[in-house]
C-alpha cells in the first residue's frame, strides 16, 4: 500500500477532496517522523508501537572478503505490532 492508496481510501470512504486527503496523510506522516526524531514513542492503539532504539558499535564481517569491520553506533526504528493486529494476522483466511 502506498501513500496514494491511502489518499484514495480517504477520498472513497470519507468523501474528502483529493487535496484535503493528501494533506491529512502528509501531516500524519510528518507528525510521526517528528516524534520519532525527537525520541518519542509513537503508539497507535490496535496497530502497534514505533520506537527509536540506540544500537552500539560492534564488529561485523564483510561476507565477501571475510574482513572484519567496525559498525558504528546508530539509531534504528523498531515496530512492535499490537496484540489485536497479531491476532488478526494469525486468523486463517477462508
Amino acid at each position: 500500500m502506498t501513500k496514494a492508496d491511502i489518499v484514495a481510501i480517504l477520498i472513497e470512504r470519507i468523501g474528502l477532496q483529493k487535496a484535503e486527503a493528501q494533506t491529512v496523510v502528509e501531516m500524519l506522516i510528518e507528525n510521526v517522523k517528528e516524534a520519532l526524531l525527537s525520541g518519542e514513542t509513537v503508539k497507535i492503539s490496535g496497530f502497534g508501537t514505533f520506537t527509536v532504539r540506540k544500537k552500539g558499535s560492534r564488529i561485523g564481517r564483510n561476507p565477501k572478503t571475510k574482513q572484519e569491520v567496525t559498525i558504528t553506533p546508530r539509531r534504528v526504528i523498531t515496530f512492535r505490532a499490537s496484540e489485536q493486529l497479531k491476532d488478526l494476522i494469525e486468523k486463517p483466511t477462508t
